[in-house]
């Protein structure tokens, strides 16, 4: 057992507010139960009251540490406390941070630029979360297809895939097959036809006059890091160019970096109509999203039509244009790719042992758990207390995406913890 591992079994027994076996301190006590008492209750935290941050660790308010196996769902791919994205934040605050879009400032279209070029595309609509950058494209989408494609009015069909997470606005959760994110938040947008992720054919099939888009995730990633196959993503672009229509990816989790490659779509060789980014984009410092795409289609929209007030800040276009530099470099997609292969050799032994298949796709990791010893939160808990944090999601599967900054010393630490929590619950 390592430092940290024996460091983490110390902290004394008994259930938090938000539940599990590790209570610590009488202030981790204390702030467990302001978390239970005083928020809404829409998130099960797992018993961990963070305090401190750096690389891929965190420090909780009793001086625990943990290797961060969730990178808060890739948003701080580059690491907590990184010292570029903290500078180009600070240099900001001290200039002006908000002055919304009625004015013009001096870091908006710099960061356009950059973006676009990073991406290959000609245009960026700038917003805050991702589940806006979704939602957006959306908008965009249907506006596109009744001005250009002239598919009748509010007849507009976009065609999503089964197993999708795209947000949590009621617009999204409309074509969400998820029950947690459905049940009593009716009625439901209309417009929207769900086929089987994966199958081009199922995709084909859904496909009429009155589609003006296709919505996919390139990976889904809340439904356990499900990779399609290979050509997929090819076949969807095809389907699209045959029937008219645009092919919306959401990169939110897995584009800047995260797979290996700037983003999937690239690494796989497709070039979709409209992407959504968001998470990464903003460093793990502030919300960032954005809608990138073609002039022929982001040019649909008009003075007044959609906006944001925090959408574009100059505090936010600072902290993106410093994670596009980073991203132009080439150092954390190179460092994805590499150590998928670490993380690869390091779960492989466990196939079989308490694991009963996993998908990877640089550092992101489905890890199916046998169902027999516990629900992914059992296994999350368990790994918790080992000194690795990880989020379970669907039953009995974790997911497994650290910062980029992970060593391959610690990607080995993390597989050791899930090997020692497994024989704990077995």
């Amino acid at each position: 057992m390592t430092a940290v591992h024996a460091a983490s079994r110390t902290a004394g027994a008994g259930a938090g507010a938000s539940g599990g076996s590790i209570a610590g301190s009488a202030a981790t006590v204390a702030a467990l139960a302001a978390e239970d008492h005083a928020l809404a209750h829409n998130y099960k935290p797992l018993p961990v009251v963070v305090a401190s941050a750096d690389g891929a660790w965190l420090t909780d308010i009793d001086g625990r540490r943990y290797l961060d196996g969730l990178a808060a769902y890739s948003a701080v791919n580059f690491g907590h406390g990184n010292p570029r994205l903290l500078a180009a934040a600070r240099d900001q605050l001290d200039r002006v941070t908000l002055t919304s879009r009625a004015f013009v400032n001096d870091r908006l279209g710099p960061f356009a630029e950059r973006l676009t070029a990073l991406a290959g595309m000609d245009m960026m609509l700038p917003m805050n979360t991702g589940a806006e950058a979704v939602e957006s494209a959306i908008k965009v989408s249907r506006a596109w297809g009744y001005r250009v494609k002239g598919v009748p009015a509010d007849r507009a069909t976009i065609v999503v895939a089964n197993g999708n997470f795209h947000g949590r606005t009621t617009t999204i959760v409309s074509f969400s097959d998820d029950p947690v994110a459905r049940d009593d938040f009716g009625p439901f947008t209309p417009g929207f036809r769900s086929v089987p992720y994966g199958d081009a054919e199922a995709l084909e099939a859904a496909m009429d006059d009155t589609v003006v888009a296709v919505l996919l995730e390139p990976i889904q990633g809340e439904a356990g890091v499900v990779i399609p196959p290979a050509d997929y993503l090819a076949a969807v672009r095809a389907v699209c160019d045959r029937f008219g229509a645009l092919f919306i990816a959401d990169e939110i989790q897995s584009g800047l970096g995260r797979t290996g490659a700037t983003f999937e779509t690239t690494r796989v060789g497709v070039r979709p109509d409209l992407m959504t980014l968001g998470k990464a984009l903003g460093g793990g410092i502030v919300p960032v999203s954005a809608v990138v795409g073609s002039a022929s289609v982001l040019g649909v929209l008009r003075p007044g039509e959609h906006g944001s007030t925090f959408g574009g800040n100059p505090l936010a276009a600072a902290v993106g244009t410093e994670v596009v530099a980073i991203l132009e470099e080439g150092t954390f997609q190179a460092r994805a790719a590499a150590g998928e292969a670490v993380l690869r050799s390091a779960l492989e032994p466990l196939v079989g042992n308490g694991v009963v298949g996993h998908r990877i796709a640089g550092l992101w990791a489905g890890i199916d758990i046998d169902p027999s010893l516990g629900s992914g939160r059992d296994v999350s808990l368990a790994m918790m207390e080992r000194g690795v944090l990880v989020k379970d999601t669907h039953g009995s599967t974790i997911r497994f995406a650290p910062p980029l900054v992970v060593t391959d010393d610690e990607i080995q630490l993390a597989a050791d913890a899930l090997a020692d929590a497994i024989r704990s619950l077995g």
